[in-house]
């Protein structure tokens, strides 16, 4: 929908105009998977679909939240005492975003949303990040919170830890806080150090491809690998004192790995402790122009997510094999938490028509149904729009 189109819709339902449009994208992991929780570096970037949000102060201190891609509806009364979850619904996290801003002192009144967004939901790019930073950025220009887009980053991953109940790290509110246009970002997410890379690839294209099998973090094995993993740092805190398990070089976990006695913790630990060494690696590749190093990293990056740390899937990995043998393509891999969600993978620009087509194919006579295909565009993160 268009602006215009969203604005008639904002009037339809509140019978006001929108005082304020903000707009806050979505994001690919280049790579770096599930190291964010673990204090490792991850290389994001936020992309062009996103969610769009308008708004307008009321003198009910309510709090009306509305949805175009859901049915679910809700008015919460204003509260001094703060708010707690309501269930499953999408309007928790505007909720509990309100909730933090809140704690912080910060001052606000009853408002009037209206959220619009193209990406898919449960697919893995980060809807409910791309939903807490623009309700966040949209509290702090509207009150004059003073907080930096870090800070919002900082509040979102609390709502998603603390009232949301998922052990994510800072990753995903990040990037799509603070992405650049054709920038991908590497961050350091023990320390929140960050730099900017200029993703040039020459004449690839990045595609995305949503397998179409939704998954729930909270309702997932995500909280289990997040306590996996701390069970891990825990064994290996008796001879080493690090305070994340990226520290830990792989040499070092090859030689002292015995101190984990178990082999699913030695799975975790080795693909938590070899990703940020590829993270590393793949950096240097971009920086040095090596696009085909780079998609080499992206498939054992995968190999090490389906094989290590099992959050893969058929689906995802029908994915993947296909980009293995499709000769116009040299790196593939899933990104986000898995359990489903999407992959993405480095094309010839102009093979991209083509390779959708297949792998739509491919996927369909395994699966039993189709992928959403896409090329993507790295884009800024959140915004104004009106």
């Amino acid at each position: 929908m268009t602006i215009g189109d969203l604005q008639k819709e904002f009037e339809k339902i509140y019978h006001k105009p929108a005082a304020h449009i903000f707009f806050c994208p979505g994001r690919v992991n280049l790579i770096g998977e599930h190291i964010d929780y673990n204090g490792g570096q991850v290389m994001p970037c936020a992309i062009s679909l996103g969610t769009t949000l308008l708004v307008a102060k009321n003198e009910d201190r309510q709090f009306r939240f509305r949805a175009l891609d859901f049915p679910e509806t809700a008015a919460i009364a204003f509260s001094q005492d703060g708010y707690s979850k309501q269930g499953p619904e999408w309007f928790n996290y505007p909720l509990g975003v309100i909730h933090e801003f809140q704690k912080k002192g910060k001052e606000i009144t009853g408002l009037d949303f209206l959220f619009s967004g193209n990406l898919p939901v449960g697919s893995g790019l980060s809807s409910s990040a791309s939903i807490e930073v623009l309700t966040a950025f949209a509290l702090n220009e509207l009150f004059e919170g003073g907080l930096s887009k870090v800070d919002l980053a900082v509040l979102g991953k609390s709502v998603e830890n603390d009232f949301m109940g998922l052990n994510s790290g800072i990753m995903d509110q990040f990037a799509v806080a603070m992405g650049k246009e054709a920038h991908a970002v590497l961050l350091n997410t023990g320390t929140l150090e960050y730099e900017y890379l200029p993703f040039e690839i020459g004449d690839y294209v990045l595609a995305i491809i949503n397998s179409n099998k939704p998954r729930k973090l909270v309702e997932s094995k995500y909280n289990e690998r997040f306590s996996e993993c701390r069970e891990a740092l825990k064994r290996f805190r008796e001879k080493f004192p690090v305070q994340h398990l990226v520290e830990i070089r792989v040499e070092d976990f090859e030689q002292n790995k015995a101190l984990l006695n178990d082999p699913v913790l030695e799975k975790r630990a080795l693909h938590v402790i070899a990703e940020n060494d590829r993270v590393k690696k793949a950096k240097d590749a971009l920086t040095s122009g090596d696009i085909e190093r780079f998609g080499k990293l992206m498939y054992a990056s995968h190999d090490s997510l389906q094989q290590l740390y099992e959050v893969s899937g058929i689906e995802l990995d029908t994915i993947v094999d296909f980009c293995r043998t499709y000769k116009d393509c040299i790196g593939a891999r899933m990104t986000g938490a898995g359990f489903g969600g999407c992959a993405i993978a480095l094309i010839k620009q102009e093979c991209f028509d083509d390779f959708a087509e297949k792998v739509t194919a491919a996927y369909e006579a395994k699966i039993g149904y189709k992928p959403g295909v896409f090329s993507s565009v790295i884009a800024e993160g959140v915004h104004t729009l009106v």
